[in-house]
């Protein structure tokens, strides 16, 4: 008997469920659901219907009523499933009263929770209003269904997303509350492989089946719809689909979605309609989402188009840049790999210092760039083992002039004109003696200024033909002694607070080295600072020494 209620109790829960995001706010069903859990003392789902009628109350503009049922759910929600329906009350009634940012919080927790447990299948509903919230779009308090209103609502909701994902995850949900159905799921038509895809089907990630099967596939091949009351009564209807997701197919309409010049591209299959079988108006009302949807739908794919051909431009750039950067390695085996660990403090500095991902992106390309003029300098003076003359010196100072030179001629956009003013501005000085420009202090690119320590930096602690790498503390002392000389004093100072571990792992690049997990744990907790002032403390020899064996 117990068992029997509880499940009565449950489906009541299902329907109402079903009703609140079809926009029916009845509440005689969900007593019933609380009686029954009353008698089998199943406090848990008690907490679900307080949570459902606190909606419903506040759909009726009976606020006061509201916050009381919601007050009783969160007191009494123990569950995982009773927790989710009571954030998920809270975030309804919030929106509803215009506090956007806490109802969004209240949705995410909601999703937490069905993460862990989701026995009543809430998942998609509440992704669907995360996505709608997130991206701006028309959210309102479910209300009885009106067409016109329900299509001016789905045409808002999509015009704005460009993402095709979530737009067809919006126009299944908000179309399944238009319609009045209990699902809905968007086919779009790949017909370069013949197929039928879906991001929106029973909760899965993504299905994908040959352009003749199913219902969507024959509305997609004939261009007529289906409006079915009896799936299982339909030979063309496959039950497998069914068998494995558990779930039960009572009616379908089913349509094709097309664009203005009249091909299909995709198919609506709309399931179980909830108070009855689907109407010759509802297929009208399908029809003219369709409209909206296929305009926003073709919008997005040749987004997504773009988006693609964005990224193989990109990919294409950054092979030429690298090809560019190692013609240098090319000339010089020493110095390899001298502008790719440049970057890669460049990065460290940048990431410390908070700049957005497109100024990082322009410094890094920079960093990559920044000695791309030696291929311009001979090789006898590149490669010298000596010390260089005068004469020899100013030569090499050229490569700053030459890069400038060599990248201006690549017409690109004015991210890449910056790209050229950061490259070329690595050896200018804070106090205006560097070159070529003698720029000084503000006047300097910051991505300039990020460089010349980067630069220097992997300069020192590398070999070159005439000496070995530096000692560290006399590495450090000569950043130290040329902060607001040679440097920006702020750069050098987050660069001297950077975690060891981030720097060591930047000298290992190219090392057969393994840093072990132990040594990285404890070598994190310092800097480069630290580092200068352990030297000479007997009691810090341990990290020194570490450090120490890493560089070296």
């Amino acid at each position: 008997m117990t068992n029997i209620l509880e499940l009565e109790g449950k489906e009541i829960i299902r329907k109402v469920i079903s009703q609140i995001q079809g926009n029916d706010f009845d509440a005689t069903n969900l007593l019933q659901a609380h009686k029954n859990f009353t008698e089998t003392k199943s406090y848990d789902y008690i907490c679900v219907c307080y949570s459902l009628l606190a909606i419903i109350s506040y759909n009726n503009h009976d606020y006061e009523k509201a916050l009381s049922l919601l007050n009783d759910a969160n007191l009494t929600a123990k569950s995982t499933t009773s927790k989710l329906f009571a954030e998920l009350a809270q975030g309804i009634i919030n929106l509803g009263e215009k506090c956007t940012d806490v109802a969004l919080l209240n949705f995410k927790n909601a999703k937490l929770l069905a993460q862990k447990e989701d026995e009543f299948l809430m998942s998609d509903y509440i992704n669907a209003r995360i996505n709608q919230i997130e991206n701006g779009l028309d959210f309102s308090l479910p209300m009885k269904s009106d067409p016109l209103v329900s299509l001016v609502k789905i045409g808002r909701s999509i015009s704005a997303l460009t993402d095709i994902d979530v737009l067809l995850k919006v126009i299944a949900e908000e179309t399944k509350n238009a319609i009045q159905a209990d699902r809905c799921t968007v086919f779009i038509l790949d017909k370069e492989k013949n197929e039928i895809w879906s991001k929106v089907a029973l909760g899965m990630e993504e299905i994908r089946f040959p352009a003749d099967k199913g219902f969507a596939g024959y509305v997609i091949q004939t261009g007529e719809s289906v409006n079915i009351e009896d799936a299982y009564a339909d030979p063309r209807f496959n039950k497998d689909v069914d068998i494995k997701s558990g779930y039960h197919t009572k009616s379908i309409l089913c349509m094709p979605i097309k664009n203005n010049n009249q091909e299909i591209i995709g198919a609506f299959q709309v399931l179980n309609k909830l108070n009855g079988v689907f109407t010759k108006n509802d297929e009208d009302l399908l029809v003219a989402i369709g409209g909206s949807a296929s305009i926003a739908l073709e919008n997005a794919q040749l987004f997504e188009q773009q988006k693609e051909l964005y990224k193989e431009q990109k990919q294409l750039f950054e092979s030429f840049i690298d090809t560019l950067a190692k013609s240098i390695d090319a000339r010089d085996k020493i110095t390899s790999g001298h502008s790719s660990r440049v970057k890669l403090y460049a990065m460290l500095i940048a990431n410390a210092l908070n700049l957005d991902e497109h100024d990082k992106e322009i410094i890094e390309k920079a960093a990559i760039l920044h000695d791309i003029g030696k291929i311009g300098i001979r090789d006898a003076v590149l490669q010298k083992e000596g010390k260089l003359t005068d004469e020899e010196y100013k030569h090499i100072q050229e490569h700053v002039r030459i890069t400038h030179d060599i990248l201006e001629k690549i017409h690109m956009s004015d991210d890449f004109k910056l790209i050229t003013e950061i490259a070329c501005s690595h050896h200018e000085k804070w106090n205006g003696t560097g070159y070529y420009r003698h720029l000084a202090g503000e006047n300097i690119p910051y991505g300039g200024r990020i460089l010349a320590v980067s630069d220097v930096f992997d300069a020192i602690t590398s070999k070159r033909h005439y000496r070995d790498k530096m000692p560290i503390a006399n590495v450090i002392k000569i950043l130290i002694n040329d902060s607001g000389s040679h440097f920006d004093k702020n750069i050098v100072d987050v660069f001297l607070a950077i975690p060891l571990d981030k720097v060591i792992d930047v000298f290992l690049t190219e090392s057969h080295i393994v840093f072990k997990d132990e040594d990285r744990e404890l070598l994190s907790r310092y800097n480069l600072l630290d580092i200068y002032n352990f030297i000479n403390s007997e009691s810090s020899k341990e990290i020194v020494d570490l450090f120490n064996h890493y560089y070296m």
